[in-house]
């Protein structure tokens, strides 16, 4: 079976659209809203933090952080082996962990090359090449399943579960064949030629449906909304919060930041998009001091478990 892309006027029309233009557009605009709502409540903003009241909470959302990190990576593992390559060792959970980093790195891809070029000296090409391309959507899906629980609040929401429908195997192709057309730069970095005809489909997947990778996709979203959540409470302890709409937001807000990949870690669009959809719900100055230590705890979570990674390459350059 080989991918034939050529004849697809829809594929011509999304290689036109300048995809890269309109997120740094998006970016940009995500991030002056969130710089203009911090500084129209600058005055009423305290990062004052009890730490002998509230080191016990900010401990726990690190750790849910760190949790998170984890699942995802067994997330990742779970999606090579539903390609084909089975994998019985933890060397590719402790490989994603520590290149996760690169994330933050500018131009968003450089955590995808080197786990392309992992995957490519234990199996073949082709896989290395598919699991890379198709993990965000994995993310992505399971994010938007969480978020259609807002189906309850409006059926606006029953939309976010189309994604899931295309997760399996017979149409497994249609979305790489999508993801290729706009990922273009990823082919060019990685010297994979554009063109899918090229590619021949030496993969093996193992079932209809990746129910593993995606039930710890969802608990990788859960994971960091808990963390979300914990920090929350630290500067707004009312009872009237509504767990589930806060999930709902928390999750299409980091779905925005994973899809619109401009900022390193979508830094300024996930803030952006929950201060704009939580409203008035959530006193703002509450909001905005927990979105600020909640990116610098998610961070530092990131930076603790690839430091092992960025000593060795600093070491390999010197």
């Amino acid at each position: 079976m080989r991918f034939n892309i050529s004849n697809q006027p829809y594929l011509k029309f999304l290689k036109k659209i300048n995809f890269g233009g309109l997120k740094s557009i998006f970016f940009i605009l995500s991030l002056l809203y969130f710089c203009i709502y911090f500084f129209d409540n600058i005055d009423q903003i305290s990062f004052d933090i009890n730490l002998e009241r509230n080191g016990r909470n900010l401990f726990f959302s690190f750790l849910f952080c760190v949790f998170s990190i984890y699942l995802n990576a067994y997330a990742w593992k779970n999606i090579v082996k539903w390609f084909g390559k089975e994998s019985k060792s933890n060397n590719l959970v402790s490989f994603y962990v520590l290149t996760n980093i690169l994330k933050y790195v500018p131009g968003g891809m450089w955590h995808f090359v080197e786990r392309f070029n992992c995957i490519k000296k234990i199996s073949n090409p082709q896989i290395a090449l598919y699991t890379t391309l198709i993990e965000p959507y994995f993310m992505l899906s399971g994010s938007f399943l969480l978020a259609s629980l807002g189906l309850i609040f409006s059926p606006f929401y029953f939309f976010l579960i189309f994604p899931l429908v295309f997760l399996n195997r017979k149409f497994i192709f249609l979305i790489l064949r999508r993801l290729g057309s706009i990922k273009r730069k990823v082919f060019e970095v990685l010297r994979v030629p554009n063109s899918q005809s090229q590619f021949e489909e030496r993969i093996n997947i193992i079932s209809f449906f990746p129910a593993r990778a995606l039930l710890l996709e969802i608990g990788f979203v859960l994971s960091k909304f808990i963390g979300f959540y914990i920090c929350l409470n630290i500067f707004y302890i009312e009872d009237s919060l509504n767990i589930l709409y806060l999930l709902v937001v928390f999750s299409l807000s980091w779905s925005l930041g994973l899809i619109v990949p401009t900022a390193p870690g979508g830094v300024g669009i996930f803030e952006a998009c929950l201060l704009f959809l939580i409203g008035r719900n959530i006193p703002q100055n509450a909001i905005l001091v927990c979105l600020i230590y909640f990116r610098i705890i998610s961070t530092s979570a990131d930076l603790l478990l690839s430091f092992p990674f960025l000593i060795r390459k600093i070491f390999k350059r010197i």
